[in-house]
């Protein structure tokens, strides 16, 4: 009976989960990436933005308590040419001149199950402020972990591509976010 016990306490020391996880707040800027993709008269136009500030706490133990917020610098747009980028920048698109920069605020990170996550925050761009649920892909590794997450921007909900560029049938208004912030346990 003893030997039984002993073996039961040693099987549920093995199996049972780690009281802690590794929590990532190093985020590697070199290996993480910010692209979007929208289409401009029915063509596929992918871009991306070159840098941005992420500040990250999660544990996948508990993910509850986990805080993610990313800075973008709008002057490092990649929009496939230097006349597209300054383009971007102008009062019609994102008025860098005035808004520099675009950030998103989580203020709730929710377990969807399978390494699946929602982060439940606010997004603010061109002076306006719009809720925006993100979901990513928690994708643990050795040394570095990847954070994937995909939504669909509104982009006549910010202001972005005013006057003649409100016409959808020219731009579209849908863009697709597309991310990788990769992050080291500490």
């Amino acid at each position: 009976m003893r030997s039984t016990l002993r073996l039961a306490a040693l099987l549920a020391a093995f199996t049972a989960p780690a009281a802690h996880a590794v929590e990532y707040r190093t985020v590697l800027p070199e290996k993480s990436t910010l692209a979007f993709e929208f289409r401009q008269m029915g063509v596929p136009v992918k871009g991306g933005f070159k840098r941005f500030a992420t500040a990250l706490r999660f544990d996948p133990a508990r993910p509850e308590a986990g805080q993610a917020r990313i800075e973008i610098d709008l002057a490092s747009i990649d929009a496939g040419s230097p006349e597209a980028d300054e383009e971007a920048a102008g009062k019609l698109w994102f008025n860098r001149s005035v808004f520099p920069k675009a950030t998103f605020v989580s203020r709730e990170v929710r377990a969807l199950g399978g390494n699946r996550y929602a982060l439940d925050g606010t997004l603010t761009l061109k002076g306006k402020s719009r809720p925006l649920t993100v979901p990513v892909t928690y994708t643990p590794g050795r040394e570095v972990a990847t954070f994937d997450g995909a939504f669909v921007l509104k982009r006549l909900d910010f202001g972005i591509g005013e006057g003649m560029w409100a016409d959808v049938s020219a731009v579209a208004n849908e863009v697709r976010v597309k991310f990788r912030i990769a992050a080291r346990g500490n």
